[in-house]
């Protein structure tokens, strides 16, 4: 079985993995140093003299740039076995990566997910960061996943190509692999690990701000166009409705308006773009889906305010809400065709 542990900056813990790791199994392991610099290098030279391949990137690129040099390594090599991803912190335990390299072989066209539980002392910064990466993922795709943030990963030898395509460089390239693995064909099984942070996490190298505006992108990207075309149809109603007396005439030409204009927001920043004919045939799926959400306004303000008696403002709150992770599901899951496909 491979294990690939990216590194940047590590301390002895790396080499006690590893001496681990070699003591409870066969492994062949590749440690890809992150730029961590001349002070590092006598650390990483015992991990060469352990017997590890060690590639090593001339600056820091990022988490998701180590992991994609690894796997470019797996692939050029033609490996016929999985790759077990484990970070070089002593957050996982050799006997949990071994759990992970076997239920691997037992769940082919699945990413294999180290799930943390969560339990006892937790920083509170990744009990909460969990907790709403978690929410949000499962409200946006339909899935639920219990440690979207895990670092503890297997993956089928198969999927090394798909593996370099998904973008990203930094720690956001971990959620869209998870965001994009569905509609590339491979599901998700979770095996639970016990939780290790120690020192507190002090060692972790997640910029909490930077980082997480990262690993949230996609998210940002959608509220940023759909506020965009909310106030676009704010604006065109107004502007409408000052050269006609008609308000059916200033509502529904804002909404037509400012649902273009969403449509090539979305298509182009945040589904990515494609060829002409991708885009041909995503618009009568995404104008249906318009159609769909002013339904469904109607009949969710319908539900909380007349039937559940709930006050306007709080029941517009909650309409909102829903059709807004509605929608962004609905849009990444039916309407913008995944770049992988031909």
């Amino acid at each position: 079985m491979n294990v690939l542990i990216p590194s940047y900056e590590p301390d002895e813990r790396l080499i006690g993995l590893i001496k681990q790791l070699q003591a409870s199994g066969s492994f062949s392991i590749v440690v890809v140093d992150d730029g961590s610099g001349a002070a590092y290098r006598d650390l990483f030279r015992e991990a060469r003299e352990l017997g590890c391949t060690l590639i090593t990137h001339s600056a820091n690129k990022g988490k998701g740039c180590a992991l994609k040099t690894g796997f470019r390594y797996f692939l050029e090599k033609e490996t016929a076995e999985g790759i077990v991803c484990a970070d070089s912190d002593g957050q996982h335990l050799p006997k949990d990566i071994i759990r992970i390299a076997r239920s691997l072989s037992e769940h082919p066209q699945h990413i294999v997910l180290g799930g943390r539980r969560f339990t006892g002392s937790i920083p509170l910064r990744s009990r909460f960061g969990n907790a709403v990466t978690r929410i949000i993922f499962a409200a946006a795709t339909g899935n639920r996943i219990y440690d979207t943030q895990t670092g503890l990963r297997g993956y089928s030898p198969e999927m090394l190509g798909w593996l370099l395509q998904v973008p990203g460089e930094r720690f956001e390239y971990e959620m869209n692999l998870l965001l994009e693995a569905l509609e590339a064909g491979y599901g998700f099984h979770e095996v639970p690990i016990d939780t290790v942070y120690l020192d507190r996490n002090e060692s972790s190298h997640f910029r909490p701000i930077a980082d997480s505006a990262r690993v949230y992108l996609p998210f940002l990207k959608f509220s940023a166009s759909s506020v965009l075309s909310a106030a676009v149809d704010f604006l065109l109603v107004l502007l409408i409705h000052s050269f006609s007396a008609s308000l059916l005439l200033a509502v529904w030409g804002a909404r037509a308006a400012s649902s273009v204009f969403n449509y090539a927001m979305n298509r182009q920043y945040v589904f990515g773009s494609g060829s002409q004919s991708r885009h041909e045939r995503s618009m009568p799926k995404y104008f249906a889906l318009v159609a769909l959400v002013l339904s469904l306004n109607y009949g969710l303000m319908l539900m909380f305010h007349v039937l559940a008696h709930l006050p306007l403002l709080l029941s517009k709150l909650l309409t909102e809400a829903s059709l807004f992770l509605f929608s962004y599901w609905a849009q990444r899951r039916f309407v913008f065709i995944p770049r992988e496909e031909a």
